[in-house]
């Protein structure tokens, strides 16, 4: 019934299911990751690359301004900078 309060909110929840289905894919092939370590770097990498997403932001753009500012990333200010919902270029959805 909260949806017939607020119009923001959508009648079913096919994209909140659609944002999440490919997360829910990678998880299944993490399985069969052959350690522990390379499971847990997939999972970082894959979240990170469905963030960039979710945040309009194209994915492989990100993770190179990511990976190459980070290692000289030495404050919370730099470190916020770096987050896909603060880079400047969007993608349409």
């Amino acid at each position: 019934m909260v949806f017939m309060t607020d119009s923001r909110i959508p009648l079913n929840k096919n994209p909140a299911e659609n944002a999440i289905r490919p997360f829910a894919i990678g998880r299944k092939d993490w399985i069969f990751s052959q350690a522990p370590k390379g499971a847990h770097a997939s999972a970082r990498l894959y979240s990170l690359i469905e963030t960039a997403r979710s945040n309009r932001t194209e994915p492989y753009t990100n993770m190179v301004e990511v990976l190459t500012k980070l290692p000289s990333t030495n404050t919370d200010h730099k470190l916020d900078r770096l987050l896909p919902w603060n880079q400047g270029e969007t993608i349409p959805m």
